[in-house]
């Protein structure tokens, strides 16, 4: 193993804040190491909210880029994940209060193995139906949905994202799941 590969293994095996205290500090291509660990979570992320992987794209690229610029304001104390799930929280807000006289479009859904159709076909309109009953409720519900179940964050990272309570968060997860058992159940 040369210089180069030990260097890159030692800094895959730093955590968040390791690395923003080294970009800090010395060495601002290692923001690249942070690109790399959130670019597709927060591309899930983004999409979920917005319903267009276009904007998704540019609400990632410019989280980044925020973040980037700001990241002496970023406490080291706290998980860089939260912040910077609070930042492209932020970006598609803003997206989404500039374009909301748009209809989203729903991404179609394909499934790789065509082994078995009927399976397949089950499984394609379940996704469609849970996409489109996600849809219908408010994103006060659904943001915290997805990113409990979706990106796995936990109820005090997503009271950090969305600067709520723990309490107020586990309330709205329990109120969009009410709400999505009723539509989806109306919907069929």
């Amino acid at each position: 193993m040369d210089k180069k590969e030990k260097e890159k293994s030692v800094f895959e095996k730093m955590t968040d804040e390791e690395l923003v205290k080294k970009v800090r500090s010395d060495n601002q291509e290692l923001f690249g190491y942070l690109m790399e660990r959130y670019q597709s979570k927060l591309l899930r992320y983004a999409n979920n909210l917005i319903r267009d992987e276009f904007r998704a794209k540019d609400i990632v690229q410019e989280t980044f880029i925020k973040a980037f610029i700001n990241l002496n304001g970023f406490n080291l104390k706290k998980k860089f994940s939260s912040w910077i799930y609070r930042i492209a929280h932020n970006e598609a807000l803003n997206v989404l209060k500039k374009y909301q006289k748009e209809l989203p479009m729903l991404p179609t859904f394909d499934f790789e193995s065509a082994e078995n159709l009927e399976k397949d076909f089950l499984r394609k309109e379940i996704v469609f139906m849970v996409e489109k009953c996600l849809t219908v409720i408010p994103l006060t519900y659904s943001e915290p949905l997805a990113l409990y179940y979706i990106e796995e964050k936990s109820y005090e990272e997503i009271g950090d994202i969305l600067k709520l309570p723990q309490g107020t968060v586990a309330t709205r997860i329990n109120r969009a799941k009410l709400l999505m058992k009723k539509i989806c159940q109306k919907k069929r």
